[in-house]
């Protein structure tokens, strides 16, 4: 990395940064009570509530939104006249999976092999933590030179929505001139990236029920409706033979024009095991930033141990549908409904839940806010170009701010490089990224103030 002041100084706060990522992701803070404790959301929320106040931030607030979780907001005024720039993380997690497949403990932040374990390491505790470094970056260099504002929202990855109906509610609190979404990241470790591009989401539950009760499937089985067997088929029309996704209306088509994604790469990232193929048609690219894509995301039914010789009478199921820009998640909730209907064999009773929604996003890339990032990508990257690539992941939060702010620049970058893992066990952040992207940031706050003066 080029020597320079602002970069000597995050390399001197790393410890610093790697102890308090720690603490953080102590915190068990999935935004799901029904997983775990809502204390643990509280004390993760309190805890940067207190890093704000430390670093001299002013109305310090904990944000009680409408879907009962907490987001965090505070305050640093910069010079007068300066613009005024939100940074943006969250500090809820994606639940653990399968502790037993952790090398490590999920919570307990652990260094192996150049990258540091732990489940929000890099979505998005360790975003807040970036945050953090480059603002006192700034600090110990003459001062941060725009009026910030952060916001760490403590439910995004339920996807419920709770900050989006706050921020329309209040729409004077998060108004800012440029918003820095800490929650992307890079193609790849070492490719600085900012993301143009977001897929938009619905979630769904299915429940389908034929029957009364359980039935002994020796007695009625072949006659008597089977629920689970009834879902397996609905779920099952949602893909085509080569597992692209199709849902009737719903164009599953478009493609992506710019930066690629080999295969080989794909795979590797993906860890696709060595002889199955990948699913859907066109480049990568075209599928995971471009089209729409159908996930089972789990399944509710009788669990093998301790199965009984029955036929069911219920099965539940939730689909997770990303949407790409350029289609309307509402539309597309609801062909999945009439989809879902339609195939639904044997007039079975099939009822459909909404649990959560968000739409796509697209950025301007060609924007002043822009032009400042790639000069301070370029600092913190030696010998590399800023690229712009998409993400076929959703933060429903981008449209309500472009909505509320439209004069307003949308830039997103983070730490969820493929190495990183996000919303899988043994999720990692690579340090020397953060010290990068931290690095990055604090530039990019000091070009961009240097902008709009001229």
């Amino acid at each position: 990395m080029t020597a320079n002041p602002i970069a000597e100084t995050v390399a001197s706060l790393m410890p610093r940064a790697k102890a308090e990522l720690a603490e953080l992701v102590a915190f068990e803070s999935v935004a799901d009570p029904a997983v775990a404790p809502r204390s643990e959301c509280e004390a993760a929320a309190n805890w940067v509530a207190d890093a704000l106040r430390a670093e001299g931030f002013q109305d310090v607030a904990l944000l009680d939104t409408p879907d009962g979780s907490q987001s965090v907001y505070g305050l640093l005024p910069g010079p007068e006249g300066a613009p005024t720039v939100l940074l943006y993380a969250h500090y809820d997690v994606q639940p653990k999976l399968d502790e037993a497949a952790w090398v490590s403990p999920p919570f307990e932040l652990t260094e192996r092999d150049g990258r540091w374990y732990g489940r929000g390491a890099a979505d998005c505790k360790g975003g807040f933590i970036m945050h953090l470094l480059a603002l006192r970056a700034l600090k110990a260099n003459g001062g941060v030179p725009v009026s910030v504002k952060v916001i760490v929202e403590g439910s995004e990855e339920q996807g419920t929505g709770g900050l989006e109906r706050y921020a329309e509610a209040h729409p004077d609190l998060l108004a800012a001139d440029t918003i820095v979404i800490g929650d992307a990241g890079n193609f790849r470790v070492g490719l600085p990236t900012v993301t143009a591009t977001l897929r938009g989401m619905t979630m769904v539950r299915v429940t389908i029920d034929t029957l009364a009760g359980n039935l002994h499937s020796g007695q009625f089985g072949g006659a008597a409706p089977d629920a689970l067997a009834a879902l397996i088929r609905v779920l099952d029309s949602l893909r085509a033979e080569d597992g692209s996704t199709v849902i009737e209306g719903l164009d599953g088509d478009t493609t992506w024009e710019g930066l690629q994604y080999p295969d080989a790469d794909f795979r590797k990232d993906a860890k696709v095991l060595d002889g199955v193929d990948l699913i859907g048609n066109g480049t990568v690219a075209d599928r995971i930033w471009a089209r729409p894509a159908v996930t089972v995301i789990g399944i509710d039914c009788s669990p093998v141990a301790g199965a009984a010789p029955s036929v069911p009478a219920s099965a539940r199921a939730q689909i997770s549908l990303r949407v790409p820009p350029g289609q309307d998640a509402a539309e597309a909730t609801k062909l999945l409904f009439a989809h879902i209907e339609k195939h639904t064999p044997w007039n079975a009773r099939v009822s459909i839940e909404q649990v959560g929604q968000g739409q796509p996003f697209l950025a301007d890339v060609h924007s002043p806010a822009y032009t400042a990032m790639a000069d301070a990508m370029r600092v913190a990257y030696p010998g590399q170009e800023m690229q712009a690539a998409g993400m076929g992941g959703s933060i429903p939060l981008c449209n309500t701010l472009a909505e509320l702010y439209p004069s307003a620049e949308i830039l997103l970058i983070g730490l969820s490089e493929p190495d990183a893992r996000i919303h899988a066990v043994n999720e990692s952040v690579s340090p020397e990224e953060l010290e990068r992207l931290s690095v990055a940031e604090a530039h990019f706050l000091v070009n961009y103030a240097r902008s709009r003066r001229a």
